[in-house]
């Protein structure tokens, strides 16, 4: 795609305006590092276009200090001060409809993922947001916690302006099918393969 030219114009009965600025399904999938980085990337860009950004992380534990989750609690703040940008939303495990790294049945964390993505359905039946990022969420879908159709059918009968971005290993193939930009990471080298550990600025 030189400098951005489509490779080919499809016979849709769109506009170019109209094509260019249809919503779109994102996953970013694949065994390296960098997939919730470049959807946060990406939410940073909806961030200053004035959209409203959802973030919600599906895997990561509550206890963790993700940088990213203080950069946009900041943003949102500056938001909400100011004006400038859109309003941010974060959610993550154990904040009301994620699990935690706690006791309970494998059927505890999988009603809980459930219903993580009920409330995500809901906000998109309300159009609630521009851009929601669903961290992680590759995982409950390739653990059976939640229906990959019925997911596939909620993003395909979308209404608005919105866009969705799924991160994660796994990402099933019906998914995959259904989405407009998927990237897939590969590790080429990785500072663990020679025995050193996650750092401040690099992994959080």
């Amino acid at each position: 795609m030189p400098q951005g030219q489509p490779a080919s114009v499809p016979a849709d009965g769109l506009t170019t305006r109209q094509r260019r600025n249809r919503p779109l399904v994102v996953v970013h999938t694949g065994e390296m590092k960098g997939k919730s980085t470049a959807a946060f990337g990406l939410a940073l860009r909806g961030w200053n276009q004035g959209w409203d950004i959802g973030v919600f992380q599906f895997v990561k534990s509550a206890k963790w200090k993700v940088g990213e989750e203080s950069a946009f609690r900041a943003l949102g703040r500056l938001h909400e001060e100011t004006g400038e940008g859109g309003p941010v939303e974060w959610h993550k495990m154990g904040e009301g409809w994620s699990w935690t790294r706690k006791k309970g049945t494998e059927e505890d964390h999988a009603a809980a993922a459930l219903e993580g993505w009920r409330e995500i359905a809901r906000r998109l039946d309300e159009q609630r947001h521009g851009l929601y990022v669903l961290d992680e969420f590759t995982y409950p879908l390739h653990w059976g916690w939640v229906d990959v159709d019925e997911v596939v059918a909620k993003l395909r009968e979308r209404e608005g302006h919105q866009h969705v971005v799924i991160t994660g290993r796994y990402a099933p193939q019906a998914l995959i099918d259904a989405a407009d930009l998927v990237m897939e990471t590969g590790k080429v080298k990785h500072p663990m393969d020679a025995g050193q550990k996650g750092q401040k600025g690099i992994e959080w």
